[in-house]
């Protein structure tokens, strides 16, 4: 399992990794599922893509990283990460926040910030506190669940 660049031949394994994460309702704020034209969009527009593929190059999860914020804010940035269902358990998204963090203090970046940590994403939690992140707080009924319930969020950072 390597951590690479994505490449344009990954857009449609990341298009239905990330689809599956959104369709969920429990991880990621987007309601909308990708299409090929927004994903290849919305994924182009990162700073930075990675994907962890697997022996037969098959992508098996991702990374988007970008700015959090803009001008005094801009040394901040923020990332999402997903990963095929069946893949989970792998320490795959461990390798993906680990090249995250270095490639974003290769683009100049100085804090990784997640802002929307769900307070029930327990893997997540203790992914990102073992990997020496700080939670900031809680923020009640942050994200609006697929069900319409309201869950906590957490945001966390690190400083690269």
């Amino acid at each position: 399992m390597i951590v690479r660049q994505y490449e344009q031949k990954d857009l449609g394994h990341m298009i239905a990794i990330w689809n599956e994460v959104v369709n969920s309702g429990n991880a990621f704020p987007q309601e909308d599922p990708l299409g090929l034209n927004d994903g290849k969009k919305f994924f182009s527009s990162q700073s930075y893509c990675g994907v962890a593929v697997d022996e037969d190059e098959r992508v098996v999860g991702l990374y988007i990283l970008h700015p959090n914020n803009v001008g005094r804010c801009g040394h901040i940035c923020n990332a999402s990460y997903a990963v095929l269902s069946q893949m989970r358990g792998k320490h795959i998204g461990e390798k993906l926040v680990l090249d995250c963090m270095a490639q974003a203090k290769k683009l100049g970046f100085l804090i990784l910030q997640f802002n929307a940590v769900v307070e029930t994403n327990v893997a997540a939690r203790r992914l990102y506190e073992r990997l020496g992140f700080h939670q900031l707080g809680v923020i009640p009924r942050g994200f609006r669940m697929k069900d319409g319930r309201y869950e906590n969020i957490c945001p966390y950072y690190i400083e690269l």
